[in-house]
């Protein structure tokens, strides 16, 4: 494992980047800029050297092409596995090898096989896996789960989620793999996982889900528009709306959360704003918490990412558990692979089952 450095007399972890798309902008601009204390940006990496360049010399770090080349940087301690998704399991397992730790982006892996050997080797390597699930950290959220733990909602009985973003060909153009089974998926693997991760984190384990989806925009393998209901083991019932054929641009992300005691609304379009906030019991706090804790980040992002790594510079300085560690990344990934083996079948599948027809991660 990699010596974390001493800086103003402050413990310094040093993250490296593995992979400079699109989602590396974010990373690299708060690993880079000093904006998470106790952590700074070391090195980064891709296999087209004209990004990983650009970022190396944009924040004045050691830049490589080849992964084994920067895993071989002793200085390190945490690789930010930031690759195409069909390549997390790969890449995460070498990091785990080489005696790091692991933040992946979202989703982990695409099948389950995959997930379980990340969460093997980083156990055995004796590192932390930590998934991006950037959106847990949002304010309205954490308020709203606060409420959730309090057991303000009463009895669970719907959650929903609706993702209505624009993802026109340009964006698929960007890299080959984008919209491909063997790589990405469409749009509940890529844009609403992270919503469908949010649905069933307050709703709690899924029993059953039956879906439908259509690729309607765009010329892509996976598709581009899905919905679907759930059945969760509470008794309650959830829907999923998801597609990236809004037009001409983003409209929302949205969670929703009704229970017997309670309803809230996150709306925004990055699950981000308090939209509705009504409890049948209130409480002081409820009369400023729409405007208090609202947030209104300047893109899809938000602005979770930089709490997230706060949590993953406390996880590992201080020994605190990881909000969402392998084996809670995996249960959204199930829930997702259960969502296309219903579409495959036509359907209701039932959670813990063994992919068959699903075609996310080349099964099929």
């Amino acid at each position: 494992m990699g010596t974390a450095g001493f800086i103003r007399g402050s413990f310094m972890l040093k993250f490296a980047l593995l992979g400079c798309g699109r989602i590396a902008k974010r990373h690299a601009e708060l690993l880079g800029t000093g904006q998470i204390a106790g952590a700074q940006l070391a090195a980064v990496c891709d296999v087209i050297p004209e990004r990983a360049r650009e970022y190396g010399e944009r924040y004045g770090v050691p830049w490589f092409e080849r992964m084994e080349d920067l895993l071989a940087e002793t200085g390190v301690d945490v690789v930010s596995v930031l690759t195409p998704s069909g390549m997390h399991a790969a890449h995460t397992i070498a990091v785990a090898a080489a005696g790091k730790h692991v933040v992946v982006e979202k989703p982990m892996a695409l099948r389950l096989d995959d997930a379980d050997a990340m969460i093997r080797a980083c156990d055995a390597a004796g590192v932390k896996l930590f998934v991006v699930k950037q959106n847990r950290f949002n304010v309205p959220v954490v308020k709203a789960r606060e409420a959730l733990d309090a057991g303000r909602f009463g009895k669970l009985v719907l959650g929903t989620i609706r993702v209505r973003w624009c993802r026109d060909q340009r964006y698929y153009a960007q890299d080959a793999w984008r919209g491909t089974w063997a790589q990405d998926g469409g749009i509940m693997t890529n844009q609403a996982s992270h919503h469908i991760d949010l649905l069933e984190w307050f709703m709690g384990r899924v029993e059953s889900v039956h879906a439908r989806a259509v690729t309607a925009l765009v010329d892509i393998e996976a598709e581009d528009t899905a919905v679907a209901t759930l059945k969760f083991a509470n008794g309650a019932l959830g829907i999923i709306e998801a597609t990236g054929a809004t037009r001409p641009k983003d409209l929302e992300g949205s969670l929703s959360v009704l229970g017997s005691g309670g309803s809230v609304v996150i709306g925004g379009f990055a699950v981000n704003e308090i939209a509705a906030w009504n409890f049948v019991e209130p409480v002081a706090e409820d009369e400023e918490i729409k405007t208090k804790f609202s947030v209104n980040p300047p893109n899809v992002y938000g602005y979770g990412h930089q709490a997230y790594y706060e949590h993953v510079v406390d996880s590992l300085t201080n020994g605190s558990p990881a909000l969402v560690d392998g084996l809670e990344g995996r249960r959204s990934l199930e829930l997702i692979n259960a969502l296309y083996e219903s579409i495959e079948t036509g359907k209701e599948v039932r959670l813990r089952f063994q992919p068959k027809l699903s075609r996310l991660g080349g099964v099929k």
